[in-house]
């Protein structure tokens, strides 16, 4: 894509702790944890926040208590203090609004790499460079595409994006979400209006919320596949 926009990647070594925070609330994968504390073991704050983090697996918890020389029942001791200590706003605080309190830079990297709810938040995010790099993410799949292509809170050039991936674009799913979004551009979902099931069709002829273009080109469509 030759407009794809240059995207900054995450360095869990430098990432902000509130960065890396959000990021250990969201995922149960194990390899996030073991990425994090590898590239974290100078920094502390992160290490007490792995140990902090109830999720964090047992092999990661291992590893770090040992870099921390702290023993099992130490560590475990200093998660329940460090809990208790913690403010009632804090422990209230939902996962949106602290991503609404970050940078647009920071949102963007956590679009990069955050896991399926971090990805749901920011791909209603209001600014494009966040939306778009939700795209860019590894592991989003193809029910969240659907998803974000039937939303009309998509911006248009996360539509169009999605329109210019053929892997996505096969899926009839996502096809009938694009061409179903009042804000698809009308060239863009008269082009997949071909590809649609004449029952689907039906539906999007009678859709007055579309534009006309694609009204027509659903009804054309109709009367060329009745049985002469």
């Amino acid at each position: 894509m030759e407009d794809t926009p240059k995207l900054i990647g995450l360095d869990y070594a430098t990432a902000s702790l509130e960065i890396i925070e959000i990021l250990l609330e969201d995922t149960s994968e194990s390899a996030v944890f073991e990425e994090v504390a590898a590239a974290n073991l100078h920094r502390p704050e992160i290490l007490r926040l792995i140990l902090e983090n109830p999720d964090t697996p047992e092999v990661v918890r291992a590893y770090v208590e040992e870099r921390m020389s702290l023993p099992t029942t130490a560590s475990l001791g200093m998660v329940k203090v460090e809990k208790t200590r913690e403010t009632a706003e804090k422990r209230g605080e939902s996962l949106t609004s602290k991503i609404q309190k970050l940078t647009i830079s920071a949102r963007i990297q956590l679009a990069l790499k955050g896991g399926r709810e971090i990805r749901g938040i920011l791909a209603r995010d209001t600014n494009k460079e966040v939306m778009l790099s939700v795209l860019e993410n590894g592991k989003i799949t193809e029910s969240e595409i659907e998803t974000i292509a039937r939303s009309r809170q998509t911006l248009e050039e996360a539509l169009r994006r999605i329109a210019r991936n053929r892997e996505w674009m096969r899926k009839y799913a996502i096809a009938l979400a694009l061409v179903t979004n009042p804000k698809t551009p009308a060239g863009i979902a008269v082009t997949y209006v071909s590809d649609l099931k004449t029952k689907d069709l039906v539906i999007l002829e009678r859709n007055k919320n579309l534009a006309e273009a694609v009204r027509i080109a659903a009804k054309k469509l109709l009367h060329a596949r009745k049985p002469k």
